[in-house]
């Protein structure tokens, strides 16, 4: 029986956990969105234990589990908790709050998803396409010669080289741009469009892939293309440079039809897994009566009796937070309660959709916007609070259940690739609670460095997510939101779900999925067209690529998105203690768009080649 738990799968566990999740911090804050790390974490794991002098695929596995949760939880913090600092709630980062919301939502989201193991891999057998890659990954490794290990480990450390310097220079010495755009007005109607020159974010559309890619881009066109020409015809728009007047309009009102679509995706989402959700129940009733030694070692769980106590424990901590904010036990029961009920419902939806489409295409975000409108309301309908406290629980209650669901589709895709080499299931939950641990050590850490460094909400550092999550907390408060938008969007997001079940009747293999859309139709349009081009970069590589080729370009693209954010994170080091602390060496224009472009051009063509092969 080969090892699984080693004291070196242990220690490297914590490391690359600490290290994916600062990455992803920063790639999520940027970009409003994030990747699964569980390749990326296979492939490093792989080159370490390969110098030691006996390892195995069950170890390596145990650490990509344990490390890809860091990346996970560091979604469900970014998109949510900055936000208290955008209402005000909090002056500072906590690292102490933050600490705690991330370890209890990482956890809450581990212990949830422990009875959906055998309902959603074993029952419903679902695709689980990024943990059935990540399982290809590890039988490659270990069943080659260490020479093509090697290979890789090169491609993906070069690739990271790359992107760090290319973010060196733009962001550090601002040499070169980091996006362009441009926008013309016919009519008093403004159409508009532009393109992040991160390497990151083509990146993230190649491994995403082209559909996804397609469909980002699509809810960008509806935006620009469509609901911001109307608006601006039928109600003009104020200012000279129409691109920064597009980008205000975008910003104070279109973007909430993203808001609407991503709701109605939730709750769609809720519908479908209904029957699935009830089975697991059931299930995970029915193996408290077997015993256990009637339950083969590669089928045993964690115990659902003592998952059940811990889950309760867990809502102390909670409930003391939201007593802090309410000042009322009885509320704050209440509000624990309540986001364990949506904790639970949405750690299962976010399974279920990382079972569908993979976990990097997991939207979390609409399902925690849907928390937070719903806990909103009821907090103003129900509590004497005031606006700022309200909205801070209501933001606490989505930061729980998006650090769960972000916690709930990776651990599932983790356990499916283990389901396919042979791991230990409830080897494999306890590392998914040390990757949480471990990380949400680090987190307010990191996003202390990140805020005080490029500031949260600023330019550098827009986080969208998060900006989002605060508008409709504040929105609901203040009696302002946007909500003609929102039932509009809401109105939209129906459409494409009656598109989306057409394309499923006609067993189309080019489907629809709402949130892919809703998640478009939000992201500025400097995100999505990168991504889109990223997609359909993969899709013309792919068509002549070998297994060998496709792996290259997996590789490569998340070597650039993990160098480019690890340089980020080393950059705002010395930010931390002097803002003016990176020179400025700026081209003039239009030099430093010309020298952006060359550069993206290079690495996207050496991308394509490589992938290509």
């Amino acid at each position: 029986m080969k090892n699984e738990i080693t004291v070196k799968a242990f220690f490297l566990s914590i490391f690359l956990s600490i290290i994916l999740s600062s990455a992803m911090t920063y790639l999520g804050l940027y970009a409003g969105m994030t990747i699964s790390a569980s390749i990326p974490a296979a492939i490093m794991s792989m080159g370490i234990l390969r110098l030691f002098k006996e390892s195995n695929i069950l170890e390596n596995n145990i650490v990509q589990t344990a490390a890809s949760a860091g990346e996970s939880l560091a979604a469900g913090v970014i998109f949510t908790l900055p936000a208290l600092l955008l209402v005000g709630y909090w002056d500072t980062i906590s690292y102490l709050e933050v600490t705690k919301i991330a370890m209890v939502g990482g956890i809450l989201g581990a212990l949830f998803t422990v009875p959906l193991r055998r309902a959603l891999i074993l029952k419903a057998q679902l695709r689980f396409p990024e943990g059935v890659a990540t399982a290809a990954v590890l039988k490659t490794g270990h069943e080659t010669d260490s020479k093509k290990s090697n290979q890789s480990l090169r491609l993906i450390g070069l690739s990271a080289l790359v992107g760090g310097i290319v973010k060196l220079g733009e962001l550090a010495f601002s040499v070169w741009s980091s996006a362009l755009g441009g926008a013309i007005a016919i009519k008093g109607a403004i159409f508009g469009m532009g393109a992040s020159l991160s390497p990151s974010l083509f990146s993230v559309g190649y491994i995403v892939g082209r559909n996804i890619g397609i469909l980002a881009f699509t809810g960008g066109i509806i935006s620009w293309v469509i609901a911001i020409p109307i608006y601006t015809y039928l109600y003009g728009f104020e200012g000279e440079n129409y691109f920064e007047s597009a980008n205000v309009i975008w910003n104070a009102k279109i973007r909430y039809l993203g808001v609407g679509a991503m709701v109605v995706g939730g709750i769609w989402s809720v519908i479908q897994l209904a029957k699935p959700l009830i089975e697991s129940i059931q299930l995970s009733l029915k193996t408290l009566k077997e015993n256990s030694e009637n339950i083969l070692l590669e089928e045993r769980d964690l115990p659902i009796n003592y998952v059940f106590i811990a889950i309760v424990m867990m809502l102390v901590p909670i409930s003391l937070t939201y007593f802090g904010i309410i000042g009322s036990w009885t509320s704050a029961i209440i509000l624990s309660f309540v986001m364990a009920i949506f904790g639970f419902l949405f750690s299962a939806v976010a399974a279920y959709m990382a079972g569908v489409v993979g976990s990097s295409n997991n939207p979390i975000s609409g399902v925690t916007i849907a928390t937070i409108l719903f806990s909103s309301l009821l907090i103003i309908t129900f509590f004497d609070v005031d606006s700022s406290k309200g909205a801070a629980a209501a933001i606490l209650i989505g930061a729980v259940v998006c650090c769960a669901a972000a916690i709930g589709g990776d651990n599932l895709q983790d356990l499916k690739t283990g389901n396919i080499v042979g791991a230990t299931p409830w080897k494999q939950q306890l590392m998914q609670l040390v990757g949480v641990i471990s990380a949400a050590l680090t987190l307010g850490i990191v996003l202390t460095l990140l805020h005080e460094a490029y500031g949260i909400g600023s330019s550098d550092l827009p986080a969208p997510q998060a900006v989002l999550m605060t508008n409709v907390a504040n929105g609901v408060f203040a009696g302002n939101l946007e909500w003609g938008m929102i039932y509009a969007g809401a109105f939209l997001g129906v459409i494409i779900i009656l598109i989306d079940q057409y394309q499923a009747y006609k067993k189309a293999d080019f489907r629809v999925p709402i949130l892919a859309v809703a998640i478009g139709i939000y992201l500025p349009i400097e995100l999505t067209l990168p991504i889109f081009i990223g997609g359909m970069l993969n899709h013309f590589a792919n068509k002549s690529a070998t297994a060998e080729g496709k792996n290259n370009g997996l590789l490569i693209a998340s070597g650039l998105i993990t160098g480019e954010a690890l340089m980020a994170i080393f950059i705002a080091v010395p930010l931390f203690f002097d803002k003016n602390y990176w020179p400025t060496l700026s081209l003039s224009a239009p030099f430093n768009d010309i020298v952006g472009v060359v550069l993206i051009l290079f690495i996207l063509q050496r991308l394509f080649s490589l992938a290509k092969k």
